[in-house]
């Protein structure tokens, strides 16, 4: 079921889509338990779609062998086996289901699939506004966060301290910096 936002000024009824070149799917993990290794996700797609009678969805597609985390060999690992499997799933999906006020800002109520897992999400949603942009038609900016855990994903691989704690920490901050122009 998607919820009908009314509030969000300006963000008129039509598609759009994410543009990759403005915008960013970062992600942070605990490492060591001392510190955080951060990366970004570089190929991705997706929409924000407005109906007529103002119900918003979205949905977006990840390529996760595209993960950089400025470390090719943590990189090749990240992609294997013992984490994403990214041969076998390629993509992480996210569609939602619905959209509500939280406050001044919103949550995105969603599905997402990751390593062949879907599970229910809430992105908590910043709409930054509408902006007639570049001559190309109008641009909307969104900000969205989420923490997952890696094992409800099925990513469940131990890799423990000798001291205790883990080398790769179960909790992921996932998020986005969204850009998306109005298609014509």
């Amino acid at each position: 079921m998607t919820t009908a936002i009314t509030t969000l000024p300006n963000l008129t009824a039509g598609t759009w889509a994410i543009d990759q070149a403005h915008s960013t799917v970062a992600f942070s993990v605990r490492h060591l338990m001392v510190s955080k290794v951060r990366g970004t996700f570089n190929d991705f797609a997706g929409a924000i779609t407005v109906a007529e009678d103002g119900t918003t969805s979205v949905e977006a597609d990840i390529k996760v062998d595209s993960i950089d985390t400025n470390n090719a060999d943590r990189d090749a690992h990240i992609k294997s086996a013992d984490f994403f499997d990214a041969e076998q799933f390629p993509t992480a999906k996210f569609k939602s289901t619905g959209v509500r006020a939280k406050g001044d800002d919103y949550v995105v109520d969603g599905e997402f699939t990751l390593h062949g897992v879907t599970r229910p999400v809430e992105l908590n949603l910043e709409f930054n506004g509408v902006n007639p942009g570049m001559g190309n038609g109008p641009v909307a900016g969104f900000e969205a966060s989420t923490v997952l855990n890696r094992k409800d994903f099925g990513i469940s691989i131990e890799m423990p301290l000798e001291g205790g704690g883990a080398v790769v920490g179960d909790k992921i901050t996932i998020t986005l910096e969204i850009e998306a122009g109005l298609q014509a």
